[in-house]
């Protein structure tokens, strides 16, 4: 059998394999809520050993996008509850990914009364689909004052408390894309002069101060990060590679300390060895590794030594039953990218499974 589909377990991480799901935005929660649409689409995916859900906003403000859910009232807990019941129905465990977007977002996407913000008030080039005018510009964000990162960290650890009664088994910090807490690590978007910027340590401070208040608040056995080094998603200037090599370098010591379950490692752009080399070294915990990979190149990495867990984003959102296909060593459906963000079942819970007549 691959190691791909044995059992795993580290610092309290115990999964019925080694296949993750990746979180993707989906855009399906109408009104920002969990609904059953969405219930059916992560219980056809339970081969998975961990299921990671799309970005999920802490707050009123971190809902950059449209149709995203959230986790900050009890609607969406109660919502949340539904899918999480039918995926601990199979034996699959299920984190929820908290996402701040930060400035890569659209007022007309938050609800009223809600702020886009990000580390510092530099405006994101580019554009954003919204539900009230199609695609717009980013909007302008206000910079966060130093007591507002303070609101930050709290809405994350109570988003969290709220995952835990949603059904979670953990939560994963979105600390990648280019959205809130990869902001604050970019010298050339974080411009801030209190205790948030600076240094490789002032501008990784938000992410480790709230990785700790989290893990002190539902334990560090619940709580993962996902990182992506060297990538310029969401408008992010590229700044000096030795930077950015002691930036990772540095966060992974020191979510060492914390003992969280896992770094979770998408690599949108070549990483340098010498920079996996640092992260593997310093944290002890699981590492997960995504993007770009194949169930034999999958299974290749989890014998090389960098990667304890691999993660899958589009081959499971279009082959709900992934790891029977990696089992059967079945050829692969290909994801229809023109309802990756539309609402409603097609190209989301219409994907087709093995059947007999496929297998042989």
């Amino acid at each position: 059998m691959n190691k791909i589909l044995t059992p795993f377990s580290r610092r309290g991480l115990s999964l019925k394999n080694h296949l993750v799901m990746a979180p993707m935005t989906r855009s399906r929660a109408i009104n920002n809520l969990p609904n059953a649409l969405m219930a059916s689409y992560y219980a056809q995916r339970t081969g998975a050993g961990l299921i990671i859900t799309e970005g999920t906003a802490p707050t009123p403000e971190a809902l950059g996008y449209p149709r995203i859910p959230g986790i900050f009232s009890e609607d969406q807990i109660e919502g949340w509850q539904t899918i999480t019941s039918a995926v601990h129905a199979a034996g699959t465990k299920i984190f929820v990914q908290l996402m701040h977007t930060g400035r890569i977002g659209h007022q007309d996407n938050l609800p009223d009364g809600a702020t886009l913000v990000g580390a510092s008030a530099i405006k994101a080039t580019g554009q954003i689909f919204t539900d009230t005018a199609g695609l717009q510009d980013y909007s302008q964000p206000q910079a966060l004052t130093t007591s507002g990162v303070a609101g930050v960290i709290h809405s994350h650890v109570v988003a969290a408390q709220n995952a835990l009664k949603a059904g979670f088994d953990g939560i994963e910090l979105h600390g990648a894309n280019g959205y809130l807490l990869e902001q604050f690590l970019n010298p050339v978007i974080n411009n801030r002069t209190d205790e948030y910027g600076g240094s490789i340590r002032g501008r990784s401070r938000l992410i480790v101060e709230m990785a700790k208040a989290i893990a002190d608040t539902i334990g560090p056995e619940k709580v993962g990060i996902r990182f992506s080094p060297y990538s310029t998603l969401g408008d992010l200037p590229s700044y000096a590679d030795d930077d950015v090599h002691e930036t990772y370098a540095y966060l992974a010591q020191e979510l060492d300390k914390l003992a969280i379950a896992y770094i979770h490692i998408a690599v949108n752009v070549p990483i340098p060895q010498k920079t996996l080399d640092a992260i593997r070294s310093s944290f002890h915990g699981t590492i997960i590794l995504c993007n770009g990979l194949t169930p034999q190149t999958a299974e290749i990495a989890l014998h090389n030594g960098f990667a304890d867990l691999v993660a899958f984003g589009r081959s499971f959102l279009a082959n709900p039953d992934l790891a029977e296909r990696i089992a059967r060593q079945a050829e692969l459906n290909q994801p229809d990218y023109t309802t990756l963000y539309t609402p409603g079942a097609q190209g989301y819970t219409d994907y087709p499974l093995l059947t007999e007549s496929t297998i042989d």
